[in-house]
Parts: C-alpha cells; structure tokens; sequence
C-alpha cells in the first residue's frame, strides 16, 4: 500500500489504534515532533502499536506538553512475521546496542540475553535496551515489537526449550555444518528456531559438550573467520531469514517517484 509521502515521522503507540480515535502523546513523543521535528497542527504522522496495523494520524493540537493525534486511516493491515528467537551472551555496552538494534532490524521475535560461563557483562538495563527496540522499530517499518526478557543462565534456558524446536549454535571451532546448508534441509517439522551466539571467546567446552547431548541443537559454522559477538549475531540471523525468513518480501512502498514508476 502506498503511503503519503506527507508523513514526517513513524511513532509507536500503547494505545488502541482505529479510525476518529485521539491519541495523547507527552514527554519524549511530545518533545520530538514539537521541538526537533517542529511539527505543527495537520501535520501527519504513521502510528503503530504492534497488533492494529500502521496509521495515518493528524496533528489535532499542540500544547506546551502534549499532542494530540487524530488517527485518519490504516496505511498498511497487521502481518504475521516469521518467529525466530535470538539468544545471546551479554557483552560491552556500545556492540550490545547494536546487537539489540540490528537484531530488531532483522526480524527478530525475541531477544533472549544468556550467561555463559565465559560471560562477563552479567548486569543488563532492560529499561534501556527496551527503549532501543522501540526506535529500531520505528526507523525500520516494522508492525511489531519483538519482546526482550531477563536474562538467565544458558542452561536455565535450554531446559524450557520446546522439544520440537531447533537451535542453532554458531561455533568457531570443531565439527560444525555451514549454516547455509543446514538451513535447506528438510526443517518442516521444526516448531521454533533460535539462534544462540556465545560470548567473546566463544562457549567453554563443557558447554559444548553438553549442548552436543540435546536433540533440538545443531552447530553451525558462519565461515572460515573468527567473528566478533555482534557480527556473528548480523550474519546467523541474516542467513536465516534469506533461506527460511521474509526476506521474498519487499518493504511497504511510499509515495515518491519510485514508487509511481
């Protein structure tokens, strides 16, 4: 659907989203489009909240606080999205960030931070990264918010693992498949995919071994070099969605020559 070229900024939303509907925004939402943004009344904006689509709204009012939106018209009707979980280690703040923003960017349903033995960021602002999700969102058109949970030990973690799900393990060493070529196998009869990519200096080797031991794990290799975290994160989640994600799928055209052509 195409989307007027009039929009000045895509914003997330709580609220209930349906036509004639008035949506309060302050603080942070109210500052952007008034003081960085200079927006003023009839001004249109793109809302979403994660289960009603995308909207058009309307600048209604603009106090010393707040604004206020009239939502117009639904620019684009809520899609299913692949679900595919992303479990890492924690690491340093600033490569943290942007293996929350990309992770968000590419499709991810659920961040799930874990402790390894070798992990050594054991702190995390939930807060912070959540906020962070929410601005990844925003910027790349996406209609959902993929959820960030507390993080807990690995082990915690894969023992309320469906049975029917697959996790693939990225490791740098030992016996592994490429990704690529365990990804075009037969994987109709997998419930739930998650990638889990370890901590710098990769998993220990007690890890290892009893990862080996659970049925719903699969090693994989992401090539013949060594990866930072966060690249490692960019490209399993990358190889992913080509052969098994939406990436067949184009982004939501908008109102400019391109899209008239």
């Amino acid at each position: 659907m195409v989307v007027n070229a009039g929009v000045r900024a895509r914003l997330h939303v709580d609220q209930e989203l349906d036509t004639g509907q008035f949506i309060n925004l302050s603080g942070n939402q109210s500052h952007y489009l008034k003081n960085v943004l200079r927006l003023a009344p009839d001004a249109e904006v793109a809302l979403f909240n994660g289960k009603d689509g995308e909207w058009l709204a309307r600048i209604d009012r603009v106090s010393q606080r707040s604004i206020s939106l009239e939502v117009r018209r639904l620019l684009r009707a809520q899609a299913v999205e692949p679900e595919l979980w992303l479990m890492f280690a924690p690491i340093k703040r600033a490569r943290l960030d942007i293996i929350v923003q990309k992770a968000v960017e590419l499709g991810v349903s659920r961040l799930i931070p874990v402790f390894t033995e070798r992990t050594e960021v054991k702190r995390l602002n939930l807060v912070r990264h959540r906020a962070n999700i929410v601005e990844a969102a925003e910027q790349c058109e996406r209609l959902t918010l993929p959820e960030i949970v507390e993080p807990r030990a690995i082990f915690d973690v894969l023992a309320n693992f469906p049975g029917d799900g697959c996790i693939l393990v990225c490791v740098e060493r030992g016996d592994a498949d490429p990704i690529h070529q365990v990804l075009q196998e037969d994987l109709a009869s997998v419930g739930r995919f998650a990638i889990l990519c370890g901590p710098e200096g990769g998993f220990s080797d007690t890890e290892l071994d009893a990862f080996g031991k659970l049925s719903f794990i699969r090693f994989v290799s992401l090539g013949p070099r060594i990866l930072r975290a966060e690249t490692a994160v960019i490209s399993a989640v990358t190889c992913w969605q080509v052969t098994l994600g939406d990436w067949r799928r184009r982004p939501p055209m908008r109102d400019f020559n391109l899209a008239a052509s």
